[in-house]
């Protein structure tokens, strides 16, 4: 009965854009407000107990590499192929398993010698690949001494390591951007290894285990203390000799496309969320909610006669590092890359102790990270007026790395969207705006097995369906608010993360969240 409604609706939609002129104003409104009747938060609710079932077939989890993420994953590509998408499925590589045989060397083998402690000086960095090499050593950037707070950016652009000889091993501060940013940009400039310091401030000077969840660079890499790092910087003609000994397992599974058949290929309108859980629970809000409702909207909005493409993408591994999207955006070319007008990024929109947050585009907020790329206020400004038609307030947060917009970012590509709150706190100015309660998280379920189906708030969920219904059609039919794409950037890292101790504890846990 649903896909006979679709047909009649979609009927309806062509009429209505055959009577209205190709270069009108108002078409967009026309579709927003057609789209946002048809999406109903009970067909979310609906993906969401199927969601809920699959993890509960497979061992309460749908985290990446298990049977539970292949499960969605067909689960959401064949909804998709009967709605009439062109849908494919995206092979992405993750770390199945790693262990180290034996511990790292690092030792100085000219002009003196010297070996350092392996598990006390220095760490490797998990993943690291098996490598040995014997090579000079050349310091990238750096910032010695160190500045009285972090400031260092070394391994941070592509343009750190102009002059940079290919062959040597690369050594790297810590700094400003993520460690897999100076990992890639090392190998991309042909380091044969890297050791990464610790910057020197207090509290940022000692080695520590962590795992950056980056293997890429094909390169033996480690993590050092600042002592280490600048002895080998201010040794003239300093030799190292680098080894790592590790068993690397790497799994493969699929971020998930779905295409509309209608719309300008040269202008790609891209609406993304996560479709993976971690290891501890069946990530029901987290992100089954942002899952479901774009599949909702691109449900409704199938065979709606869209001047610009459309594009919904499910990612894999964004909770063991935005994997799904990085090697998305990564294996892009940069015609490609520039023909992606626009990403809105959906994750977390169900939270229980909810707040409308929208990703501040401008800056408005003047904390943490910068604005995004140009096109980004614009999408954040679209998202609030729909909200404000409604007599909804709403508040920025930051673009701080943690989900699949990152990866857009740091190529230049306008990001937004919604999020309604993880493991943070409530303020009481917050609970006044949104309700709940102030004083505890907006999900006291984030990343825990109790995420499940009764983890979900039944307002925000409808709310923000109709939000990404509005946003998605808005940008199907019009982007002339968008300005167009500048240069490309130089290097992946475009964003700043917070400085912060919170980050700080995160850069020792690993994961997704591991920054500098």
């Amino acid at each position: 009965m649903r896909r006979v409604i679709t047909i009649l609706v979609t009927a309806l939609s062509v009429t209505i854009a055959m009577a209205v002129p190709a270069n009108a104003d108002g078409l967009d409104d026309v579709f927003a407000k057609l789209l946002v009747k048809q999406v109903k938060g009970t067909n979310v609710a609906k993906h969401l107990q199927a969601l809920q079932d699959i993890a509960t077939a497979h061992g309460g989890i749908r985290a990446t590499g298990t049977s539970g993420y292949d499960a969605s994953r067909d689960y959401v590509a064949n909804k998709l192929r009967k709605a009439g998408y062109k849908v494919t499925r995206q092979p992405i590589n993750f770390v199945e398993s790693w262990a180290e045989n034996a511990p790292p060397t690092l030792a100085l083998t000219a002009p003196s010698a010297k070996t350092y402690l392996p598990n006390e000086d220095f760490f490797t960095f998990q993943p690291s690949p098996s490598g040995e090499v014997t090579a000079p050593v050349q310091g990238v950037d750096l910032t010695l001494p160190p500045t009285p707070t972090p400031t260092s950016t070394s391994g941070c652009e592509a343009a750190d390591f102009a002059g940079f000889v290919a062959g040597r091993i690369a050594l790297v501060q810590r700094g400003t951007c993520p460690f897999v940013t100076k990992v890639q940009n090392a190998a991309a400039a042909g380091a044969t290894g890297l050791i990464i310091f610790n910057e020197g401030q207090p509290g940022r000077t000692d080695a520590f285990p962590l795992d950056i969840g980056e293997w890429r660079g094909g390169i033996p890499m480690v993590f050092a203390d600042f002592a280490v790092g600048n002895e080998l910087a201010s040794t003239p003609g300093a030799t190292v000799h680098l080894k790592v000994d590790a068993n690397l397992v790497l799994g493969s599974t699929d971020n998930v496309i779905a295409e509309t058949r209608f719309g300008d290929p040269r202008n790609v309108v891209m609406v993304g969320a996560h479709l993976d859980s971690v290891t501890a629970g069946p990530g029901i809000n987290d992100n089954g909610s942002g899952s479901a409702a774009i599949l909702e909207v691109a449900e409704e909005m199938a065979l709606y006669p869209v001047r610009n493409k459309v594009r919904f993408a499910f990612w894999a591994a964004e909770e063991i590092g935005l994997l799904g999207s990085d090697q998305y955006v990564g294996s892009l070319s940069q015609a490609q890359r520039d023909r992606i007008r626009v990403y809105l990024n959906f994750d977390m929109v169900a939270t229980p102790n909810y707040a409308y947050k929208l990703y501040d585009g401008d800056n408005s907020d003047n904390v943490g990270s910068p604005a995004g790329p140009p096109g980004s206020a614009e999408i954040e400004q679209q998202l609030a007026a729909f909200y404000g038609s409604r007599g909804l307030p709403t508040v920025g947060t930051d673009f701080d790395g943690r989900s699949d917009y990152g990866p857009f970012i740091a190529v230049g590509i306008p990001a937004g969207g919604i999020f309604t709150g993880a493991e943070g706190i409530k303020t009481a100015a917050e609970a006044a705006l949104f309700g709940g309660t102030a004083g505890v998280a907006y999900d006291a379920c984030y990343h825990q097995a109790c995420d499940t189906i009764a983890n979900i708030n039944a307002t925000a969920l409808d709310v923000d369906t109709d939000a990404i219904a509005d946003s998605v059609a808005r940008y199907a039919f019009n982007l002339r608010s968008i300005p167009p794409r500048v240069a490309p950037a130089t290097s992946r890292a475009r964003f700043t993360p917070p400085t912060s101790a919170f980050l700080d504890v995160l850069t020792r846990t690993g994961g997704k969240d591991t920054f500098r």
